[in-house]
């Protein structure tokens, strides 16, 4: 099986929770993965023998298709898993996959493919895209049962200024921002850009130096055991608090974390409900997340909408 994720911590993620029903069931499979952090001796033993479950990103599959041996080293490929489509439907990422599985299905007529989702509103186009839209390939949609419930916050100041605050940080709202991690077990605070990450994550530190040790910061540019040293800080709930950019915004399952912020407006509607879903994260369980908008006008577009920013109950 090849199981495609948008991102190296869900692919680490992912990699986790498959190996411990495998395990429970005493099946005689192997599990890795292969992404940018994946070491050299690892990547060479790939090249050899590839294990039962492979789980990658569109790019390494596509590199990994490339091979001279490629057909004959995947020519037990029995599924193709694709994980978080909504992510990479309609990107160049996405027309990676969808190339890399019509060349699958050149050479493996039977491949099973899945695309998987929470937050997919044309399902009809996504089901097409994935399959290839060939009249001899129907798909079929599964659905899940039960709706995901979002209880959705704003961070707003006590007064609304006429003109931008410099930088566009949203740092004006650090105190609420604050006020919201001290009241929660564990929280994500999401961020759009790697500058704004490494911006509130000092803001922080330099507001709770007490908190030295319990907050931490999440990004692409990071070393690969800074990245899995903080994920697993937040499995275990050994940090307060992450402050992190879309690297953790997809299908990770960090149960501990029970509050999410939001910095500024995401890149795309379906990121908020997305990065929400990382709190309190299980079924019939509600999702807790707070914006906190980065300039006044922001500001004044919400005040007709929001909530005044609290602490979770």
């Amino acid at each position: 099986m090849l199981w495609v994720t948008p991102l190296r911590a869900l692919a680490a993620d992912t990699a986790q929770a498959l190996e411990a029903p495998i395990r429970d069931l005493g099946l005689p499979w192997s599990v890795e993965t292969r992404t940018g952090d994946t070491p050299a001796r690892v990547r060479n033993r790939q090249a050899k023998r590839l294990p039962t479950i492979l789980v990658t990103t569109p790019e390494s599959v596509s590199l990994l298709l490339t091979r001279e041996d490629a057909r004959e080293q995947l020519r037990n490929l029995r599924a193709l898993v694709v994980d978080e489509w909504h992510e990479l439907l309609g990107t160049k990422r996405g027309v990676l996959v969808e190339l890399a599985a019509a060349r699958l299905r050149t050479w493996l007529p039977s491949l099973r493919t899945w695309g998987l989702s929470a937050t997919l509103g044309n399902l009809e186009q996504a089901l097409e895209v994935l399959t290839g839209g060939a009249p001899d390939r129907e798909g079929r949609l599964v659905r899940g049962g039960g709706n995901k419930e979002y209880a959705i916050r704003s961070c707003l100041p006590e007064t609304v200024e006429r003109f931008p605050w410099g930088g566009h940080l949203g740092l004006k709202l650090l105190p609420q921002v604050i006020d919201g991690i001290e009241a929660a077990r564990t929280s994500l605070v999401f961020t759009n850009t790697r500058s704004q990450t490494e911006a509130w994550y000092q803001a922080l530190l330099d507001a709770r130096p007490d908190w030295a040790g319990e907050i931490a910061l999440h990004h692409g540019s990071l070393d690969p055991k800074v990245r899995l040293w903080v994920e697993d800080g937040l499995r275990s709930g050994s940090l307060r608090a992450v402050v992190c950019t879309s690297s953790l915004d997809l299908g990770v399952d960090f149960s501990q974390v029970d509050r999410v912020f939001q910095i500024g407006s995401p890149k795309g509607v379906a990121r908020l409900p997305q990065r929400a879903g990382r709190s309190d994260h299980g079924p019939g369980r509600v999702s807790l997340v707070t914006c906190a908008p980065r300039t006044p006008s922001s500001w004044s577009r919400q005040l007709r909408l929001a909530t005044p920013c609290r602490p979770a109950t």
